[in-house]
């Protein structure tokens, strides 16, 4: 099933993207017609389209084809969810996990859409803290639920491979909201979302 509000990408839309890489590999200094980059416009807007695809899927309709009613009251944890996304200021990637945890109020959702979820916003030009609240306010909007935390660790290239070149470090944000604002509830979380349990 396809939750993409259109299915494919027009066809004029590919060729402009082909047409705006083409442009910077001439403005780079390339040679457009050397045999390893004679297709290279042609792949990279393929590539774009496709990390970029989150703007062609609507959350609420995935959210909302998996709602079941359940009397389950305790936290409902998925961590360690791996995320790839494309820093809005540079258009460098960044990438890591997604830790992600409700409280539920007579509904659950499939476990499988909350890393839909995470795709959704992650396919698109983010920066990492909006991303946070996306995920967040979406489960919150469509569960409404007793309380909604997330929590994501990412390593950033536009730190890691230009400007300040720090490889080894990563950032981490977090949301909460509901029963997760209260201490008690976050600490629990939080130790679990660092544990292995298996």
């Amino acid at each position: 099933m396809s939750y993409s509000k259109n299915e494919t990408y027009s066809v004029a839309t590919t060729q402009n993207i082909q047409e705006s890489i083409k442009n910077i590999l001439v403005n780079v200094g390339e040679n457009v017609e050397r045999e390893g980059i004679l297709k290279t416009p042609e792949r990279a807007a393929k590539a774009m389209q496709y990390l970029t695809q989150g703007y062609e899927m609507d959350a609420d309709q995935i959210m909302q084809s998996a709602l079941f009613s359940e009397k389950y009251n305790e936290m409902v944890i998925v961590k360690d969810i791996e995320l790839y996304s494309m820093c809005e200021h540079h258009m460098l990637p960044f990438f890591g996990k997604a830790h992600i945890a409700y409280i539920p109020s007579g509904k659950i959702v499939g476990l499988s859409k909350i890393p839909r979820i995470v795709d959704v916003f992650a396919r698109r030009l983010q920066v990492q803290e909006r991303l946070t609240l996306e995920i967040l306010e979406c489960l919150q909007k469509n569960l409404n639920p007793q309380g909604v935390a997330v929590v994501i660790e990412a390593r950033h290239m536009c730190m890691m491979m230009r400007g300040i070149q720090k490889q080894n470090s990563s950032t981490t944000t977090s949301a909460f909201k509901g029963t997760f604002e209260q201490a008690e509830t976050r600490t629990e979380f939080l130790k679990l979302i660092s544990s292995k349990l298996y």
